[in-house]
């Protein structure tokens, strides 16, 4: 009988996501970019979190958590960022795209569609100021592995909190940029997010999925994005 009910319990109970997938929640219709935690469409967003740098160690004040929506045309993430200081541009310019952005203060998205094709994915990275530069990377290609002209139409809006040492970046990816599938409940694609923080020596490489090498280049340590109702 204990045998049994065990049994039963595994089959109704519902599975706990792995640590390495993060779930992106359907939104009926595309929302404004606010950098807001508190808007309406973020509150009971799915999110994940790390404190975590390249090589999973532990990082002191450096809490990042991410949130996702996902609507027919965009796909959206939140970071929320806890900093201790910032490397910033001395000019910023969020007219253009910034070739070098990631020798400053970032959060960055790697994502791919293709499960198989691992070495092909896009990048994208924003500033606490707003510079952003999007990548298409495909590691298998002759010639250049990175095509820094390839342009996405990421939208994005950042916020600094000096007060609390906090910063946020709303990201907004049109889906033809990234997955020639129609989005839809189910999907999965390869993911993973970082941030860079302040100015040697005291830098920091944060990581959701550890990626144990000094490149967030590694495409074979991503976790995935689920997209979820």
């Amino acid at each position: 009988m204990r045998t049994m009910a065990l049994l039963l319990f595994l089959a109704v109970a519902p599975s706990r996501p792995a640590d390495d997938v993060m779930r992106s929640r359907y939104a009926p219709a595309d929302f404004e970019l606010t950098a807001n935690p508190e808007a309406p469409h973020w509150r009971d967003a799915p999110s994940v979190v790390t404190e975590s740098g390249r090589w999973g160690e532990p990082l002191q004040n450096a809490r990042t958590e991410i949130r996702s929506r996902w609507t027919d045309r965009n796909l959206y993430f939140l970071f929320i960022s806890q900093y201790e200081s910032m490397r910033l541009r001395p000019q910023p310019n969020p007219e253009q795209e910034t070739w070098g952005l990631w020798d400053y203060d970032v959060v960055e998205v790697f994502i791919g569609h293709d499960l198989e094709r691992i070495n092909r994915y896009k990048e994208f990275e924003v500033s606490p100021q707003n510079d952003w530069i999007d990548l298409d990377v495909d590691r298998d290609r002759d010639g250049p592995k990175v095509d820094w002209k390839w342009n996405a139409g990421l939208r994005s809006k950042t916020r600094i909190d000096e007060a609390r040492c906090i910063w946020y970046c709303e990201m907004a990816i049109p889906w033809t940029s990234i997955d020639p599938r129609p989005p839809k409940e189910g999907n999965q694609l390869r993911l993973n997010l970082y941030r860079i923080e302040g100015a040697e020596p005291n830098r920091k490489f944060i990581a959701w999925r550890p990626v144990h090498s000094p490149s967030y280049h590694t495409p074979e340590a991503f976790g995935r994005l689920l997209l979820v109702k």
